[in-house]
């Protein structure tokens, strides 16, 4: 069976023409979302290599910040960055068995401009709301 063009019968608001923006909005996504985490795997490799073979106690160095903080920032951005990633794969993987834009809370529709905005979402604005208040 073919998919109809968009404004054809049997495709009612352009649901195809949709689908595909969402996908290679998504897509488009996934790329600026693995070139941040190796960008960041680099900057730790580079905060590494500047702390190898210094006995330096920057603990205690006055003039900034210490090796370690550095470590742990561009660590904890590095989660940040790939559980972002999880979630537009899991965006991805929505889109294409038809639950994309399904509340994964309540099963409610999320709101266009939400997708809009964060085309991850995956709950509604509601239920993020109270997810994020119990944090």
């Amino acid at each position: 069976m073919t998919t109809p063009a968009v404004g054809e019968v049997g495709d009612p608001g352009g649901a195809t023409a949709t689908a595909t923006a969402t996908a290679t909005t998504l897509q488009a996504g996934v790329a600026a979302n693995l070139a941040a985490e190796r960008a960041l795997l680099e900057q730790h490799a580079r905060v590494v290599a500047a702390s190898e073979g210094s006995n330096a106690d920057d603990e205690h160095d006055p003039e900034g910040s210490t090796i370690a903080f550095e470590r742990q920032q561009v660590a904890a951005l590095l989660r940040q960055v790939r559980a972002t990633g999880e979630q537009l794969q899991a965006s991805l993987a929505a889109l294409a068995d038809g639950t994309y834009g399904t509340c994964l809370s309540c099963g409610r529709a999320i709101d266009p401009e939400r997708l809009a905005a964060r085309p991850q979402a995956r709950t509604c604005i509601e239920c993020a709301r109270r997810a994020a208040a119990r944090r």
